[in-house]
């Protein structure tokens, strides 16, 4: 193995003298931490840093490497464009990254980098690192809304280069931990929040990756975490490996979790494979709930899956509920990886003869006509799960004190313009919310007129 070592570090602007000022005292041990990190890399000499941070180009479906041969970026934004940072790219390491995702079939690579700058993710780690190393070549690259197996996988990826290079190799996985930890704080408190941190920081005294690919989507979401995907990308260059793990500090003074950790490979290990546990649990996972799956939700996935291997429509099957064949309503069909929306394409009305058309029509459009994201492939239907939302009679009305978003959904129009959403959504907590949201889908401005109508729905899972 080429990888000499990785860390985990937050990317605080304040850890920053010349932004914090007096407030760095009160992230003492991070910064602390920051300089042992840039110690032991000056020690370890790689010749190639990988950084992984949240903050540079981000698209749903790739993951980008930033391309080129430097890059220059500086902390203008916080008030101090004198502190600055410039890097070499590494671009043979680059190329070969890029080589092996192709060859695995993830989507990754150069393209869409509209400003090259450097993001902060990336120069706070390397404002403590080259104190004591100076300019050292890195790769830069990001995390994206792909799937959790899929970042994971891209880190085997980053172990593969680094092995064909030839090139010692240091990861940098930059990310901080929830946002939630005070009332005061960015966003807030969530008791999530303090869950998630501890579950972290348990993995990284422990070095259990396998804890970061079963990470709860929700769990995270509800956090406002930034650096389960980073840590999730530098678990994988380390898969299949034991590895020597320490939890250098811990803190959140200001209502944000910051860590800084270690890890460093010591032998191989059948036992940590842990892609391949994960596959398996989620395989047996799958089949479980398919034995369990009611009548709509099978509707539609035969249907998605039917349309995505052949290219064709099924017919509406006999032995189905009556109320599928002889009533009509609005449904939605929504597609998730992971925990994360894949896909989702619904009608308000009835737009065909019968419930049951409507599902296979609507689960064939989250599929492949859903605007947001590309076509579902063949490869990721295993990983789907699908639910399917059967729309009552909407009601005008006249208040948002008359909607309940755990019980009704809510439709906004203004003139042709028309929004929806449904209800019990995650991280939707408020009427407020909910109907801001619809208005945005719709592209209503919240300051004009607008009608609203609530309806309630019936979740098939």
């Amino acid at each position: 193995m080429k990888i000499t070592s990785a860390y985990a570090v937050p990317h605080p602007p304040l850890i920053i003298p010349e932004v914090g000022r007096r407030q760095t005292r009160d992230i003492r041990a991070t910064k602390e931490s920051y300089e042992e990190v840039g110690g032991r890399i000056a020690e370890e000499r790689p010749d190639t840093l990988v950084v992984i941070s949240p903050h540079s180009v981000m698209y749903a479906d790739h993951l980008h490497i930033s391309p080129g041969i430097q890059a220059r970026g500086d902390l203008g934004v916080f008030g101090v464009p004198q502190v600055s940072i410039e890097t070499p790219y590494d671009q043979i390491f680059a190329n070969q990254l890029y080589a092996q995702a192709e060859y695995r079939g993830i989507p990754a690579g150069f393209l869409g980098e509209v400003d090259p700058a450097l993001d902060h993710g990336t120069m706070i780690p390397l404002y403590f690192i080259q104190k004591y190393t100076g300019p050292i070549p890195i790769v830069r690259v990001s995390v994206s809304g792909l799937s959790y197996e899929m970042h994971y996988r891209f880190g085997q990826c980053i172990s593969q280069a680094a092995l064909v290079t030839g090139k010692r190799t240091a990861i940098i996985a930059s990310g901080d931990l929830s946002h939630k930890l005070r009332e005061d704080g960015p966003y807030g408190f969530s008791m999530d929040g303090l869950l998630f941190d501890e579950k972290i920081c348990r993995i990284f005294e422990q070095g259990d990756f396998y804890d970061l690919l079963d990470m709860d989507p929700v769990l995270c979401e509800s956090a406002a975490e930034c650096g389960h995907r980073p840590f999730l990308v530098m678990a994988g260059a380390f898969d299949g490996w034991e590895v020597d793990a320490r939890l250098f500090s811990y803190q959140g003074p200001f209502g944000v979790g910051y860590a800084v950790a270690g890890f460093w490979p010591v032998k191989e290990s059948e036992e940590r494979k842990f892609l391949e546990r994960y596959i398996r649990e989620k395989e047996r996972g799958r089949l479980e709930k398919r034995e369990k799956e009611g009548a709509y939700v099978r509707l539609a996935r035969e249907a998605l899956e039917h349309h995505v291997l052949t290219g064709e429509r099924i017919s509406l099957p006999e032995g189905l509920p009556q109320e599928l064949y002889g009533e009509q309503a609005g449904a939605f069909v929504s597609l998730k990886i992971d925990g994360t929306l894949r896909g989702c394409i619904g009608t308000i009305m009835p737009t065909q003869s019968c419930v049951g058309e409507e599902i296979i029509e609507n689960a064939i459009s989250a599929a492949v006509r859903d605007h947001r994201f590309t076509p579902v492939t063949p490869e990721e239907l295993p990983l789907l799960t699908y639910s399917v939302d059967i729309l009552g009679e909407p009601e005008p009305i006249q208040s948002m004190d008359q909607l309940d978003v755990k019980r009704y959904g809510v439709i906004v129009q203004s003139g042709l313009k028309r929004g929806l959403l449904l209800p019990d959504l995650a991280g939707v907590d408020t009427p407020q919310e909910q109907v801001h949201i619809a208005l945005e889908k719709a592209g209503i401005p919240s300051h004009i007129d607008y009608t609203m109508e609530r309806f309630e729905v019936i979740r098939h899972w």
